[in-house]
């Protein structure tokens, strides 16, 4: 059966076609990918502490005052990531009109990639795993979904 196979994370999306080859063999093309700059690094370093954050700037013999943290910055990052993953991949289904396709992404951000998907990609999707397997080998990948 041929299918499609997508692995994500919150920085890397690759989405791979898998066919069998008349001797039987699997061939697996990849045939989207791309990174995400938003996905990478972590969240201190992209924040900047500098603005309005300390009265005085801190020095000695000046109060320091906090105006505030960002609450659940990282966990509404997670989940705008995963929406525009879940974006991606109702495009590439209904593109590609494939019946049959399976996911890999790691729990965290799993379940809000599901929960964003049109209800006739879900349908069609005969797999899900809970891991990363954005780096594995692309001949390893149809192993993952026996």
């Amino acid at each position: 059966m041929d299918k499609i196979i997508i692995t994500a994370d919150l920085g890397h999306f690759k989405a791979y076609k898998v066919t069998e080859t008349p001797a039987g063999r699997l061939k697996v093309d990849l045939i989207e990918s791309y990174d995400s700059i938003e996905g990478h690094g972590k969240l201190g370093e992209k924040l900047s502490d500098t603005a309005g954050r300390f009265e005085g700037g801190g020095r000695a013999g000046e109060i320091t005052k906090g105006y505030g943290e960002v609450h659940n910055l990282e966990l509404e990052i997670q989940k705008k990531l995963a929406g525009m993953i879940a974006k991606d991949i109702n495009v590439l289904i209904e593109r590609e009109d494939y019946t049959a396709w399976c996911l890999a992404a790691p729990e965290k951000i799993n379940g809000i990639i599901v929960k964003h998907l049109k209800p006739d990609v879900i349908t069609a999707m005969i797999k899900n795993i809970m891991a990363d397997l954005t780096k594995v080998n692309k001949s390893d990948i149809p192993g993952h979904f026996d």
